[in-house]
């Protein structure tokens, strides 16, 4: 639970002010250990919908649910039962009119979107949602010794960062990988070839961080285009990949339209590339792709709400890799994103802040010391990064929904 100490406050306030919490998070993330630690602090009943005991539980859901009206149910991959939306409205609704409001039920799921559609229909103003991603730096600093480059390495699945050494962690994550080919994906009701989809997470791999050519990779594939932008959503959903979309202004540019793909977790790309060491990764073309998109997720992880999120690239070669639009005065800050120790921004990115005239810029590196490049550009480490925008994200209220 020490690992996951941000997300702990988020989850128990929450539940104070909402009759159901939806923790949503891919698999192996570390769903059920929160919720369990979580429950040990109120009266609690966990069921576990994977478990053809607790499905049977819950043959006639109101009868058995009903029981419990004076506890906490924590119901694990609500996917399983969709059909208990519908029923969970009727109880939390009889509980209002019995003076009970808030903290009856905790629902984990490792999907998003589908989870989302179903929850929100069946549950407008009843529910509140709360995203679990990966470990991130700002936990695990104070528990391992450099832990940006292992964190970077492994990725943020606590099974894989706190493996023994780098061979086990990276058979932690293939195995992770075959599970969701052959057994899970399968489980959300699509039907695609595992050595396919294998094969399409393979191409994402390799081009981590670049624009989305969903023709190229049908070609590839011997698939229609239609197809790959189906996986490609597919994946999207699962908390797997994220699309991250261009920003668009009327400066008289050319701009790309098209999304750039990253792979959510930075320990899946190299093991998917079946990049073992860090020095194997060090040498790999895919290395600054990765740190870019290990980055993003970190930051993505602690922007105050509600702020939008892009980059920007013109047809000239003017190019800012994040670009975050901030709520209220903090205003457009714009992030170059280098893999070394040198944080020099390239030509494209002076171009690309004079076009947009962000409020501040920063050059995000590999390294720790903060110092200004020019009078309006700066250098900084990702964990100070990380640890500026928390403050803001602490002072202007938390965030539930950016890091889905």
């Amino acid at each position: 639970m020490l690992l996951r100490r941000e997300v702990y406050p988020k989850l128990q306030k929450a539940l104070a002010r909402q009759a159901v919490v939806a923790l949503i998070g891919p698999r192996q993330v570390g769903k059920t250990t929160l919720a369990l630690e979580i429950g040990k602090t109120y009266p609690s009943i966990y069921l576990d919908l994977e478990s053809s005991t607790d499905r049977d539980k819950l043959t006639d859901p109101e009868l058995f649910l009903s029981q419990y009206q004076d506890r906490l149910v924590i119901l694990d991959e609500i996917h399983r039962m969709p059909d208990l939306f519908q029923t969970l409205r009727g109880l939390i609704d009889r509980s209002r009119r019995t003076g009970r409001k808030t903290g009856q039920f905790l629902i984990l799921g490792s999907a998003s979107m589908s989870l989302l559609r179903q929850s929100s229909e069946s549950l407008a103003g009843r529910i509140e949602y709360v995203g679990l991603g990966a470990l991130h730096l700002l936990e695990v600093d104070h528990v391992v010794k450099n832990a940006l480059h292992a964190l970077w390495l492994r990725g943020g699945f606590p099974d894989s960062f706190l493996a023994q050494n780098d061979q086990d962690s990276l058979v932690f994550r293939k195995n992770f990988i075959r599970t969701y080919l052959e057994r899970d994906i399968p489980q959300f009701g699509f039907r695609i070839p595992a050595a396919t989809l294998e094969r399409f997470w393979t191409m994402l791999a390799h081009t981590q961080g670049n624009l989305f050519n969903a023709s190229r990779l049908a070609q590839s594939l011997a698939v229609s285009t239609p197809t790959t932008t189906k996986y490609v959503d597919l994946l999207a959903d699962l908390l797997l990949v994220r699309r991250l979309q261009p920003f668009h202004t009327n400066i008289g540019k050319r701009q790309v339209k098209s999304p750039k793909v990253y792979i959510r977790d930075s320990g899946l790309v190299h093991a998917l590339l079946g990049l073992e060491s860090y020095s194997d990764l060090a040498g790999h073309p895919v290395v600054g792709g990765s740190f870019e998109g290990f980055v993003i997720e970190h930051i993505m992880a602690v922007l105050p709400y509600p702020t939008q999120a892009s980059f920007y690239r013109s047809r000239g070669g003017a190019e800012i890799d994040l670009l975050l639009e901030l709520p209220k005065q903090l205003g457009t800050w714009a992030i170059e994103i280098k893999s070394g120790l040198k944080a020099r921004p390239d030509r494209g990115f002076y171009h690309a802040i004079a076009d947009i005239r962000p409020t501040r810029s920063f050059v995000v590196y590999a390294g720790e010391e903060r110092y200004k490049i020019r009078a309006d550009i700066e250098a900084i480490g990702l964990q100070e990064l990380c640890a500026t925008l928390q403050e803001y994200d602490y002072k202007e209220g938390l965030s539930l929904s950016t890091s889905l």
